[in-house]
């Protein structure tokens, strides 16, 4: 059951300038929420939250305790949506753990506060990734305190401004052919909307204190198969050449050297070793009251032609 949304719920949205972020903020004002602060290191990064109404962005750099502890102060929901692929292992220890314990602490100072984080699937002490194992720690610091908390744990998130099938489609519109490490990693896209909408979910629902959902589509694909359908949306697929495991290595980390943030990391290779499907243990979207939509779902909403004019645009600028 659908509880519905007090609007003067005071929230508060670490990562809100985000691809999720925004989709996120988005549906909380449909919703009639009109009290969302958006802290950012950088407003001009935050420029689409701005014209929403009820949206408060907020530039706040360093974001040292005491500010912390202000602006957690002045919310009852806190949401953290902040997230790192790529870096070294204090980068992740950084982002994934210490930072999650900051919120906690901050929450608790606070006299206690709701708390929804986003992690990741497959997250476990004993992944093959530096991703997916400080992802596991900062939800072992989340579960372990004492506050009302909830996590989400969704697959790759898909969406017009994603910087997942947009990469490939880019890629595909470059190369003649496209040589692809992993190509047979299982993924189970789930559109950034659906996501957005268990988030809400998350916010306002009593039942969902101390609980772990997972976030995941109805479709089950390859990596292989996700890239065809990124070069199927721009109507130029390439052909595909899956590269066995030492040659996607050396690419890794060939783009790693690269200047800039990589396509791909020998960490994000690591992470496609563990299947990045719902287990099916813990509850999902449906328990969320929630059905989920398709990646091909989705991409025949809209028109072709109108669906190429925007993605194209996306891909331009």
């Amino acid at each position: 059951m659908k509880t519905t949304p007090d609007p003067d719920t005071r929230l508060l949205i670490f990562g809100g300038s985000g691809f999720v972020g925004r989709a996120l903020c988005r549906q909380l004002v449909a919703a009639g929420y009109a009290r969302i602060t958006v802290p950012t290191r950088h407003r001009a990064h935050a420029k689409a939250l701005s014209v929403l109404p009820g949206v408060t962005v907020l530039e706040t750099r360093p974001l040292d305790d005491d500010t912390l502890q202000a602006l957690v102060a002045g919310a009852e929901v806190v949401v953290n949506l902040i997230a790192i692929l790529q870096g070294s292992e204090a980068a992740f220890e950084a982002t994934h753990v210490h930072w999650p314990r900051r919120l906690v602490q901050a929450c608790e100072a606070a006299g206690g506060r709701r708390l929804v984080h986003v992690s990741a699937l497959g997250v476990a002490e004993d992944a093959p990734s530096r991703y997916l194992r400080s992802k596991a720690r900062g939800e072992a610091v989340i579960r372990a305190s004492g506050l009302d908390w909830r996590l989400l744990r969704p697959s790759v998130i898909f969406g017009a401004e994603d910087r997942f099938l947009n990469l490939f489609a880019e890629l595909q519109q470059v190369l003649p052919v496209l040589p692809l490490a992993g190509a047979t990693a299982q993924f189970q896209p789930v559109w950034v909307e659906d996501v957005a909408a268990a988030l809400g979910q998350l916010i306002v629902r009593p039942e969902a204190a101390g609980q772990v959902f997972e976030a995941a589509g109805p479709q089950v694909l390859s990596l292989r198969e996700l890239v065809q359908l990124a070069g199927q949306l721009l109507s130029r697929p390439r052909p595909i050449v899956p590269l066995p495991h030492a040659l996607a290595w050396l690419q890794a980390l060939f783009m790693e050297c690269m200047p800039g943030e990589p396509m791909m990391s020998r960490d994000n290779l690591a992470s496609m070793r563990v299947p990045n499907v719902a287990s099916g243990l813990l509850p999902g979207l449906a328990e969320l009251g929630l059905r989920p939509r398709s990646v091909t779902g989705v991409l025949d909403v809209l028109p072709r032609a109108l669906r190429l004019d925007d993605w194209r645009r996306r891909l331009r600028g």
